[in-house]
C-alpha cells in the first residue's frame, strides 16, 4: 500500500479544560485506530481551546480584573510539555501506530513558564514528539494572550510515502512560511484553524494547487453553550459571545486543487480519506515550486530555526 489513511476530526473542544481536552484527544485517537488511520490532525489550539472571548468581552481593556481572571484560568489550563501533559496522547498514538498533528496552547517552562504560545505539535507513530511549531505571528486580538513564536518548528517529517508539514491559521497566508516547508519537500500540508468556512473554503484548494500537494484544513466547532461553569465569568462570556463562534469548515484538497473532502459545516465527527502520493507526482510534472520551477540563483530564503530566548548562559 502506498496510500496514507487520514483521520480528520471536527469536534467541539472541551473548552478551557486541559484534562478534559486531552481525554477527548486520546478517545478520538482510539476511535480512529479502529479505522486503521495512520495520521490524525486536530484544530488550532484544540487543547485547551481558542480564546473566543477576546473580541466580544473587551479583551483589550487594560488592567481589567475580568480579563485578568479569564487569562489566569486560560494560562492555568495551557499545556506544558515538560510537565508530561502530552504523555497519554503519545502513549495512545504509539499503541495505535498513528502519527498526529495536535494544536495546543503551550506554556513552556523554558521561557519563564508564564507566556503562552499557539503551538502545532507533531508526534510520530512511535509516540515521540518530533517538533513543536510556535505560531510566528498571532493574529489581531490573539496578540492579547499569545506570544510570537520562532522558526524552530519550521520543519517537515517523513510519514510513509509523504513529507508532511504544518502551519497555524493565518500563517498559511504567509508566503515565506509556506516556502520554508516547500523547500524541505513538503507534499502533504496540514493547516489548522479555530474553525470557520470563511477561512478554509478558498485557501485550501489554493494552497494545494500552489504547492502541488495535498492540503488538509482542520477546524473545530464552538457554540456559546459550550462555555462551562468552571470558567471565570462564564455567564458574562456566554452573554457576550455570538451563538456560533465557529462553524467548522474542515476539508481536504488534492494536489490539483479539487476536493477530496469538501468543507463540512455545523457537524461533529471524524471523516477519513485515502491520500495517494501518485497524485502529487502527477501534478509536479509541470510545476514544482521549490524544485524544477525555482530559481535559487535569483531568489533564496534564509530561515533562522534557533529557539528564541532572552538569556544565553556561558558556564
Amino acid at each position: 500500500m502506498t496510500s496514507l489513511k487520514l483521520a480528520l476530526p471536527q469536534l467541539y473542544p472541551v473548552w478551557l479544560d486541559r484534562a478534559g481536552g486531552l481525554r477527548q484527544v486520546v478517545e478520538t485517537i482510539q476511535k480512529a485506530a479502529k479505522e486503521k488511520a495512520e495520521l490524525i490532525v486536530f484544530s488550532e489550539g484544540f487543547v485547551p481551546g481558542y480564546p473566543f472571548w477576546l473580541d466580544q468581552t473587551g479583551g483589550a481593556n487594560f488592567d481589567n480584573p475580568v480579563q485578568k481572571a479569564i487569562f489566569s484560568h486560560y494560562s492555568d489550563q495551557a499545556v506544558t510539555i515538560e510537565d508530561g501533559h502530552l504523555n497519554e496522547v503519545c502513549a495512545a498514538l504509539k499503541a495505535a501506530k498513528m502519527a498526529c498533528y495536535l494544536g495546543i496552547i503551550e506554556r513552556p517552562r523554558s521561557i519563564t513558564g508564564h507566556s503562552l504560545y499557539c503551538s502545532f505539535v507533531y508526534i510520530d507513530k512511535s509516540g515521540t514528539i518530533q517538533s513543536v511549531h510556535r505560531k510566528l505571528r498571532p493574529t489581531f486580538d490573539e496578540r492579547l494572550v499569545w506570544s510570537p513564536g520562532d522558526g524552530n518548528g519550521l520543519v517537515t517529517h517523513k510519514l510513509e510515502n509523504f513529507t508532511v508539514g504544518g502551519l497555524n491559521c493565518w500563517e498559511n497566508w504567509m508566503p515565506l512560511a509556506r516556502a520554508a516547508l516547500y523547500g524541505q519537500g513538503e507534499d502533504l500540508h496540514i493547516a489548522c484553524w479555530p474553525g470557520s468556512d470563511r477561512n478554509t473554503t478558498d485557501i485550501t484548494p489554493f494552497l494545494a494547487k500552489e504547492g502541488r500537494s495535498y492540503c488538509v484544513s482542520v477546524s473545530a466547532l464552538m457554540h456559546k453553550d459550550r462555555v462551562g461553569d468552571h470558567i471565570p465569568h462564564a455567564d458574562y462570556i456566554r452573554e457576550c459571545l455570538t451563538e456560533i463562534p465557529s462553524n467548522g469548515g474542515s476539508c481536504v484538497a488534492a494536489p490539483d486543487g479539487s476536493w477530496v473532502l469538501p468543507p463540512l459545516l455545523h457537524e461533529e465527527g471524524i471523516r477519513y480519506a485515502e491520500l495517494d502520493p501518485a497524485r502529487v507526482r502527477e501534478e509536479r510534472q509541470n510545476f514544482d515550486p521549490a524544485g524544477h520551477y525555482s530559481r535559487p540563483d535569483v531568489t533564496q530564503l534564509s530561515i533562522d530555526r534557533r529557539r528564541q530566548s532572552t538569556i544565553n548562559f556561558i558556564d
